[in-house]
Order: C-alpha cells, then structure tokens, then sequence
C-alpha cells in the first residue's frame, strides 16, 4: 500500500511540475505575443506651431496665456481625433490648421496683419509626404482658409503656386465662397500696423523718404501657424499658413507658400513646417535642408533641424523655429527665438503644450 501511494505522489509531482511549467510557457508567450502586437501597431503623431518671436512670459497676461493654450490644444486633438480613426495626414493637417486659421489670435485667417496698405494678404501651402505633390496659394484676400485652397491646387490643378486674383478665380471655379476683407479685421492687428506706421515716420532716410529697414522688417514677424502629420498608413504631410508680416510692402510673399522653404513633406524622411523671418528661410531653403541633410548625411531628423536652426539660419542674420516628424513618428520642434507657440500629440499618445524657451 505504501509503494502503491508513493507512486501516486510522484505521478501528481510529475505531471503538476509540467503544468507549472506550461503555465508558464503560456504566460511568456502571451507577453511576447502581447509586445509583438503593440510594436505592430501603426504609429501616429502630429505637432503644431502657432509662431515664433520675442514671446515673453512678462508680455503675458494670464487670460490671454490660457487663449493661446486652449487653441492650441484645440487645433492639435482636432488632428489627432482624425489619425487615431484612420485618417489621412492630409486631413489632419488641413483641419488642425483650420482651427488656427479661425482664431484671431494667430497671424493666419482670422487673425492676419495688415499690410503697409492696411489691407490683408494670406499666403498658405501643403505637402503630401507620398507623392511630393504641392499646393500653395500667395496674396490672397478673400479666402476664408487658404490651407484648403492651397490643397485644392494640389489635388485639382496642374499647378503648384497660384497667386493673387488668378488664386481666387482657380478658387471660385473650384466652388470656394469668397469672404469680404473685413473678415480679416481685428483691431490689435491694426492698431499694431498703426504703431510701426508711426515709428517709421520718425526714421526717413537721407532723400527724406519713409526708410524700410531689416529693424522694422525684424520687428513685424508675428505667428505664422502649421502642422505635420504622421498617418496610420506611414504617410506624411505638412502644412504652413500666414498672413505674411506687419507692414509688408509690394505684395512681398515670405516663406510660407514656398515649397522647400515654409513647407516640406517626404515619406523618405520628415515633414517640416516652418515660422519666421521668411526672407532667410527662402535662402536657407530651410524645410528641404532638414530632409537632405537626413538622407544624404544619414542623420537623425532632431540633429538635422538643430543644425539649420541654430547654425545655418543666425549664420545668416535670420531667426524662427520649425517643428517636424520623421518617418518613424519622431517629433523636433527647434527655435531660435524667445519662445514658439507649440504643441504635439506623440505616437504614445502624450500630449505636450508649450510658449516660451524654457
């Protein structure tokens, strides 16, 4: 009796000890089945900037802080909302600029400045990271949102910039409700051309002319708004839209409809949307640098846009920031200035809302 419950015993150590261990082996499994799963999962993030500039903290009131941050906030779950259904890139970036485009507190839309003739003239392009296919609009002064017309002359024209009244007849053709300029008016906006008016009548040049300096150039810069966008299907784009700079002149038209400079999207690498003194950016060719200098020097998307930032555009005399995503949903977001209106929601899904440097 006592060897037949001996063996019963080490029967049950026998096949109890194998259970364990494929209990185990079950749960291992599960866990590597479980990170397989999440390292498959399609990567999706977008960043946003509303401007660069001497935004300083002191300059701040509390009320207009919290406008700032709810609109950004706003603007950049609006895109987000649109990538974690399954949306494009293209989507999410023209509808998050939308929502800065409306707001009056960014120099875009709603909100542009006025030009030396106080009139009000937006300039906006987009970029599909797959394709390379551009659109962007320059000088136009009765459309609502220029993103969505810069979008509209990628996708239903053979075109990649059209300007002025030759924009806004594409635009009425293409179905867009034309917006009376007074749309555009917002007193601080004016009343901010006024002062820069009045500070050039103090400074004329030598033939008794209204001088037009780099000072009252560098002193007008004021948020342009834009947005990239990394899709579920590893697709890119980005977006730049502005209503140019205080007291421009002569239908100048910076960087933001210049494809390469204000706007680049490429699967291969990043999409990259830029703020700033737009004639430097032009001649930096900035949003392009960042790619090139990912593909041909092999580099990671955060050094490629410190070293044009903080290098190659004060190497030139100019100032702004950038914000971008590579390929692989990596966001930078470098400036130059005092501070960038930002913010970015990352593939895990943290959102990060910021002003100034620091």
């Amino acid at each position: 009796m006592t060897k037949i419950l001996t063996f019963l015993f080490l029967l049950f150590l026998i096949f109890g000890c194998k259970k364990y261990d494929n209990s185990n082996n079950n749960i291992d499994e599960m866990h590597l089945q479980s990170n397989k799963k999440a390292e498959d999962m399609p990567k999706f993030a977008i960043v946003i900037h509303g401007g660069a500039g001497t935004i300083l903290k002191e300059n701040m009131t509390d009320s207009l802080e919290l406008a700032y941050k709810n609109t950004l906030q706003e603007a950049v779950k609006t895109g987000h909302e649109i990538l974690k259904r399954g949306g494009s890139a293209l989507e999410a970036v023209t509808k998050t600029i939308n929502i800065m485009e409306d707001s009056p507190l960014f120099n875009a839309g709603k909100g542009a400045v006025f030009t030396h003739e106080e009139t009000n003239e937006l300039d906006a392009s987009i970029m599909d990271g797959a394709t390379l296919n551009a659109g962007a609009v320059a000088g136009v002064t009765h459309i609502k949102n220029p993103i969505n017309l810069a979008y509209e002359v990628m996708v239903n024209s053979d075109h990649v910039i059209l300007a002025g009244k030759g924009a806004e007849e594409f635009a009425q053709l293409s179905g867009f409700e034309l917006v009376d300029p007074s749309y555009f008016y917002t007193e601080n906006r004016f009343q901010s051309l006024q002062k820069i008016k009045d500070k050039e009548k103090t400074q004329l040049d030598h033939d008794g002319k209204t001088a037009y300096t780099d000072s009252f150039i560098k002193n007008s810069k004021f948020g342009t708004v834009g947005c990239v966008a990394l899709d579920k299907n590893g697709n890119l784009a980005a977006g730049t839209s502005t209503g140019g700079m205080t007291n421009k002149r002569w239908n100048r038209i910076g960087d933001a409809p210049i494809i390469g400079a204000g706007t680049y999207a490429n699967n291969a690498t990043c999409g990259v949307s830029s703020t700033g003194w737009g004639e430097y950016f032009i001649r930096a060719m900035v949003a392009h640098d960042i790619s090139a200098m990912m593909e041909y020097k092999d580099i990671t998307l955060q050094e490629a846009a410190y070293e044009v930032i903080q290098k190659k555009v004060p190497a030139l005399g100019g100032d702004g920031g950038i914000v971008a995503i590579d390929k692989e949903g990596n966001i930078a977001m470098e400036f130059n200035t005092a501070g960038m209106y930002r913010a970015y929601i990352n593939t895990e899904g943290e959102l990060f809302i910021g002003i100034y440097k620091d």
